[in-house]
């Protein structure tokens, strides 16, 4: 595979965010391509089973697990530092509150009522765990030579949420459910911050990008799924693998001359 621009032989990639939805198809990317993976997330049990599926599947040593939370500078540093190397680093940590199906999803999930506590619990992990884990990993990387940082925003960090997409008949508008406005804030921000510190490491072997990806079909209400698919121009949500080669290009040397960039995977979605 020497001449394969995909190649990740002999890369370390760290994903945050390990033990959710995506995170572990984030790193059957890497590891389809010869890398291997460190997977963290705040739940360890979690990652240490998405771990263990994936040495079964690739090989003993191709994926290592550990608890680390991301809203905790001393906790990202102290999983950093025993790691040898990082070679990539996808910051994937984010809280995304759920809509649920009753009214009120809470109280302060509306703009007009929301508290400063739910503010800052939910940017926390996106915006200030993409800042600390950056911060931490690109001192490494700094030492070794370079590297790969990739930030996973969202297409609601380029336009905002439908709020038509979770209302329900008959309810109040002070009732209706809405997406809240920290989820937007947070991926927003890391957009902004991927093209600072893209610029701010161009001449320091670090390059800088952002994947936003839309919804992924994961068992959603039926009505859902036909609401969001009718304002999606291909006319469906994506399904769970269709990420992983967007993380392969952008990881690897295929995007060698890419920095700074937002690459949108959205079925068409943020240019109707």
């Amino acid at each position: 595979m020497q001449n394969n621009i995909f190649d990740l032989t002999g890369k370390v990639a760290m994903i945050t965010g390990a033990g959710g939805l995506l995170g572990p198809k984030h790193a059957e990317a890497i590891l389809d391509f010869g890398g291997k993976v460190i997977m963290t997330d705040h739940h360890l049990d979690r990652v240490e089973e998405k771990a263990r599926l994936l040495n079964e599947k690739y090989g003993e040593g191709s994926a290592v697990a550990y608890h680390m939370d991301v809203t905790n500078p001393t906790s990202v540093k102290k999983v950093v530092d025993l790691c040898d190397k990082i070679d990539i680093l996808i910051n994937n940590a984010a809280k995304d509150p759920k809509v649920k199906k009753e009214a009120g999803l809470t109280p302060d999930s509306r703009f007009e009522t929301m508290t400063p506590e739910y503010w800052n619990e939910g940017v926390d992990a996106a915006m200030n765990g993409t800042f600390y884990c950056s911060q931490a990993v690109a001192n490494k990387m700094l030492e070794s030579g370079g590297g790969v940082i990739l930030n996973i925003s969202s297409d609601l960090g380029v336009i905002a949420p439908d709020q038509r997409l979770y209302r329900k008949d008959g309810l109040a508008e002070e009732q209706q459910n809405v997406k809240p406005i920290t989820y937007s804030a947070a991926k927003w921000a890391i957009v902004g911050m991927t093209k600072y510190l893209a610029v701010y490491f161009a001449q320091k072997g670090i390059r800088v990008n952002c994947l936003s990806p839309t919804g992924v079909y994961n068992n959603h209400p039926e009505n859902f799924v036909e609401k969001l698919s009718n304002i999606i121009p291909m006319g469906r949500m994506a399904d769970i693998d269709e990420y992983k080669g967007a993380i392969v290009f952008l990881c690897s040397n295929a995007s060698s001359y890419m920095t700074g960039e937002n690459m949108i995977i959205d079925g068409g979605k943020t240019v109707w």
